[in-house]
């Protein structure tokens, strides 16, 4: 239940920041074009919060977190004053409400640009793009233990999660990739990665074992990096950041031997010695390692430490320089996401791909238990997601909306009323239709 709960309120931290920060766009550009707003809210359903500025604006959080909208006085919803008329939405010139109607995905990309900017300074830990020995399609190509990633189709590759990214993108469109790398021996290889013999029949979820690529495993100092509450490490006063140096009188040098020395020294005896290094002094501690019946009936002991994380990538800059690299980033994914996009609506990609909000949450979830970077990151694509979302041309999107408003100015009068209802009607039931699909493809993914 703890993943539950976990990630319900990491989708509503998400969709809060994001939706706030979209309808802010609408917002402050109606504003500036003088248009009247009678209400901002975040959310939709019954409020569970109001209050009203000293210009009527009503700024609400409602009761279901799944989106918000900005309401402005507009003649074609109800009757205007005629001393605020030229506040109405509709009688300003066509060029300011497409002003309106951009600045939420305007502001969506200015999100993400931010996110990306901080995660940079921040530093988002990773690894370097090392192999194990490999299998399936990676063998084939010829990839073997030692091989770094450098470039992918002429990309360059500065992290495990980037290459991974990258490969799983081709995968889906079965494109054959280019893979760019430097061998254990320090030489030059390229190696072809043929996704076009990938059958249909592979899915999603199958893509990754398919690819056969795993991380070098990194071998880990002595040095602990988490306590676990209630374990005997906490209790006798052992601190993260601690460098373990012997067991029982025995040598420790990697945290591999840590995980080997605990159950032999507590098999013998539950009750163990710890010589460890703190800072610049050694101290000599003892404690009583917990034993733990498994469920197959199986025992170890435990003291409740765990490594560091062991990440040797770690993308971090400057304030200044992760300005360009912020910019860098957002075209990249912008381009990842544009070419997903064109692989789903010329059937190259399988609709089984398109995401919902269960599956949102739990990434949302997973992100920021591993840290700020990390969720910034992934807040960066949802907004960046959302805006290009909001850009396609469907009636009852942004992008709908500039559509009518280029028609407009095209023509040189506004689309009839009728043909925009209409095209509210086809609209909302294309939106009801792929939330639906990606619901349903939600609920297979834990399903499965």
């Amino acid at each position: 239940m703890n993943e539950f709960f976990g990630s319900a309120w990491w989708l509503i931290v998400t969709l809060g920041l994001l939706v706030t920060f979209h309808e802010f766009g609408h917002f402050i550009v109606a504003r500036w074009c003088g248009v009247k707003v009678l209400r901002f809210s975040v959310g939709f359903g019954k409020p569970l919060w109001m209050r009203r500025d000293r210009r009527g604006t009503e700024f609400a959080i409602a009761a279901i977190p799944l989106g918000g909208y900005v309401k402005m006085l507009d003649e074609r919803e109800s009757e205007v004053s005629p001393e605020e008329l030229d506040q109405a939405h509709n009688r300003k010139p066509v060029g300011q409400r497409m002003a309106i109607a951009a600045a939420g995905p305007a502001f969506n990309l200015i999100f993400t640009v931010a996110a990306f900017w901080l995660m940079f300074v921040v530093g988002k830990p990773d690894f370097i793009p090392i192999v194990d020995a490999p299998n399936g399609i990676a063998a084939e190509a010829g990839m073997q233990a030692g091989d770094r990633i450098e470039n992918i189709n002429g990309d360059s590759i500065d992290s495990w999660s980037t290459a991974l990214q990258k490969l799983g993108e081709n995968a889906v469109g079965r494109i054959d990739t280019q893979v760019d790398v430097v061998t254990a021996a320090g030489g030059q290889a390229t190696r072809e990665f043929r996704f076009s013999t990938l059958t249909d029949d592979v899915g999603e979820d199958q893509l990754f074992d398919e690819i056969g690529l795993r991380l070098q495993p990194r071998e880990r100092e002595a040095v602990i990096g988490r306590l676990s509450d209630g374990l005997p490490a906490k209790a006798a006063g052992l601190e993260v950041g601690d460098r373990i140096l012997r067991i029982n009188g025995r040598d420790v040098a990697t945290f591999s031997d840590i995980e080997t020395l605990i159950p032999e020294e507590a098999g013998k005896n539950p009750s163990l010695a710890l010589k460890i290094q703190r800072g610049n002094e050694q101290l000599d501690m003892t404690l009583a390692a917990t034993e733990v019946t498994e469920a197959d009936g199986s025992k170890r002991y435990l003291i409740g430490i765990g490594s560091s994380s062991g990440h040797d990538a770690t993308l971090k800059y400057g304030p200044l320089e992760a300005v360009p690299r912020a910019f860098e980033k957002t075209w990249d994914v912008t381009k990842s996401s544009l070419g997903m996009l064109k692989m789903l609506l010329v059937g190259q990609a399988g609709l089984e791909n398109l995401s919902g909000p269960i599956t949102i949450a739990r990434f949302a979830n997973g992100s920021a238990q591993m840290g700020l970077a990390w969720f910034l990151n992934f807040l960066a694509i949802i907004s960046l997601s959302l805006a290009i979302i909001n850009l396609l041309p469907i009636p009852i999107l942004d992008g709908g909306h500039l559509l009518y408003y280029l028609i407009e100015l095209i023509k040189g009068s506004p689309v009839s009323e009728r043909t925009q209802i209409a095209g509210q009607y086809v609209g909302l039931m294309m939106l009801v239709a792929l939330m639906g699909l990606a619901f349903y493809n939600d609920i297979l993914r834990l399903v499965h």
